[in-house]
């Protein structure tokens, strides 16, 4: 009965065996094979009797055997489970990773009665794991490389692995890395605080992050990173860790602090200096405006500036002007000056003056680069100093003729008092009942007499005023000419005149008084400037011409196009105090010939052929002393 028993447990505990889906094998306590599984024989493909040799044949590894043999026979020993790692091989002669575990079965009185093998096939998540392992060496292999500081973060943003570019910057080991106080110790404290709000935060929400900060470096010095911050998420969103970049930025921010300090001293010397620039593409139209620009023009910073946008500010008289020097910009002129007045919207005037050279792009294109600076104090403080000295002048005139007028009437009062004198005398003896023929005739003499001595006082005054002593020297007309030119120049473009010298080549020297001369072309200038300040349906176009005239004179013209003179006029244009203006003297003129008369020349006027007058004058190249 009790072999009956012993034979149904048998036969159940081999049901049992048969019943699990993975190899196994029951061995006695000593170590000897007493049954497989079908699984087992199916796996490995070989008979009950082949696998019992298992030990001496190649079902197991050659690099594994001795250490799994090693493993059973040690549980066999001390009856403990025993769990190891080996490959089998497979029907098809391929070998894969199997978990073994060893387990005994014991009695109750703690008698091992067999043990229970288990092979559990774990060849596809060691194969998982070696693939894993295989990437991380690799992705450790490309982090070292790269030349950027890399940190890997766990979730909560302690450290847990840099690359061998933060190791060579901070001159420290993984393990210094990984402590709390890193951070502290490496980040500049500026930045530290000022960071790490944000930096909690990203973390906190597990949102992309970047800053910008100071790392020392193991030279003791900080330079510039920027460093970003973006989480690694597993299949349901959940973050794995932190992957940071740091980036080194210090040449870049040293290279825009350069930048920004040029420009700041750039946008301060425009402001001091009152210039403004702007670049202009033709193709485009595209405009590029600057800060002071935008000040002195009175734009919104936000606006976009275009040609019609600076067209609105330019005064309604300078349209034309400004019109012109666009389309002589569109047509390739190289570079170009003018000069134009702006009105700004209360009404103000604004004057400028601009520079504009031409240059190519790298694709070819044209492009302009302008200077543009508000000139307008200096127009204002011109205008106020040609005021003064024409109020001056004016006073001067006064004062001279006051003086003049103190001398006549000095010099001249005492003959004609006796001229008064006499005459009362001699109507007396003649008004008598006998009349004093006698003495009315001694007294005609006295009165004749007291009148030349007027006419010599007259005399003698106008030698004083009108014949001075002549300091001859070697005269470059044209370089007098030029100077008048650049004296009267600012008179002559607040007046609108356009000033056209045409100076003649090898013109011959003259002698005479450069001053002098100087005076008579200024005047000549002034006058005709004068001439036409109410001329508004032309051109107010002055001309000032040198040239070599007969006998070897040389000749020096101003020709105007202004209102002209009635040809009565013409004849007495050089008398002293006649004058054809409302507020003139008639003397400069005059004064003008009596110089051009003491070089032995000759001072004229004559008729345009179209409106103005042409005022001449000519002295000789050389003369005797």
């Amino acid at each position: 009965q009790l072999a009956k028993e012993v034979l149904r447990e048998g036969e159940l505990f081999s049901l049992i065996v048969e019943s699990i889906p993975v190899p196994v094998a029951i061995i006695s306590p000593t170590g000897e094979i007493e049954a497989l599984n079908q699984p087992t024989l199916e796996y490995f493909g070989r008979t009950f009797e082949e696998l019992k040799g298992w030990k001496s044949s190649d079902v197991v590894h050659p690099d594994d055997l001795q250490r799994t043999v090693a493993t059973q026979i040690e549980a066999l020993q001390t009856g403990s489970a025993y769990n190891v790692e080996s490959r089998h091989r497979r029907a098809d002669g391929t070998y894969r990773w199997f978990n073994v575990l060893g387990l005994p079965l014991r009695d109750t009185q703690g008698h091992i009665l067999r043990w229970f093998i288990l092979q559990i096939d774990i060849d596809d998540r060691k194969r998982a794991e070696e693939a894993l392992r295989s990437a991380e060496r690799n992705l450790d292999q490309i982090i070292n490389t790269i030349p950027t500081h890399i940190y890997v973060l766990n979730t909560e943003g302690s450290v847990q692995y840099v690359n061998q570019a933060v190791m060579d910057y901070t001159g420290l080991s993984l393990e210094d890395v990984k402590q709390e106080d890193y951070r502290d110790r490496v980040i500049h404290p500026e930045d530290f605080q000022r960071v790490r709000p944000g930096r909690a935060a990203s973390l906190r929400r597990g949102a992309p992050f970047s800053t910008e900060q100071r790392v020392l470096g193991n030279d003791g010095q900080y330079r510039w990173f920027l460093v970003r911050y973006k989480p690694l998420l597993d299949e349901r969103g959940h973050i794995v860790r932190w992957y940071v970049a740091a980036f080194d930025i210090e040449d870049r921010k040293r290279a825009q602090e350069g930048v920004r300090r040029s420009e700041a001293f750039l946008a301060e010397a425009q402001r001091l200096t009152s210039i403004g620039s702007f670049s202009w593409l033709v193709a485009t139209d595209e405009i590029t405006w600057s800060e002071e620009l935008y000040r002195i023009y009175e734009f919104d910073p936000g606006i976009k500036v275009t040609l019609e946008v600076i067209r609105t500010r330019v005064h309604p008289d300078d349209l034309t002007l400004y019109e012109k020097m666009v389309e002589q910009a569109r047509n390739g002129c190289e570079d170009f000056e003018w000069q134009y007045r702006l009105q700004m919207p209360d009404q103000s005037i604004k004057y400028m003056h601009a520079v504009a050279q031409a240059i190519r792009d790298p694709s070819g294109q044209l492009e302009y680069i302008a200077a543009v600076r508000d000139v307008t104090a200096r127009r204002v403080s011109d205008e106020a100093l040609d005021k003064a000295r024409s109020e001056l002048a004016h006073v001067t005139r006064v004062m001279t003729l006051g003086a003049l007028t103190a001398s006549i009437a000095h010099e001249v009062n005492q003959p004609l008092s006796g001229i008064i004198t006499n005459a009362s005398t001699c109507l007396r003896m003649l008004d008598g009942d006998l009349p004093n023929v006698d003495g009315a005739r001694e007294t005609a003499k006295r009165t004749i007499r007291d009148g030349r001595r007027a006419a010599d006082v007259i005399t003698r005054l106008r030698a004083l005023f009108g014949k001075k002593d002549i300091t001859f020297e070697a005269v470059d007309l044209n370089e007098a000419a030029r100077e008048v030119i650049a004296l009267s120049l600012s008179d002559l473009q607040r007046n609108r005149v356009i000033l056209r010298p045409q100076l003649a080549n090898d013109l011959p020297l003259v002698a005479g008084d450069r001053v002098q001369l100087q005076q008579v072309i200024l005047n000549l200038v002034r006058n005709a400037s004068d001439a036409m300040s109410t001329v508004d349906d032309r051109s107010r176009l002055l001309l000032i011409k040198t040239e070599s005239d007969e006998g070897d004179q040389v000749r020096l013209s101003v020709q105007d196009a202004g209102v002209g003179f009635d040809p009565q006029a013409l004849k007495r244009l050089f008398e002293t105090f006649y004058t054809t203006k409302d507020d003139g003297m008639g003397i400069g003129l005059a004064v003008s010939r009596s110089i051009i008369e003491s070089h032995h020349g000759r001072l004229w006027a004559t008729p345009n052929d179209g409106p103005g007058v042409t005022f001449s004058f000519s002295i000789p190249s050389t003369l005797e002393h």
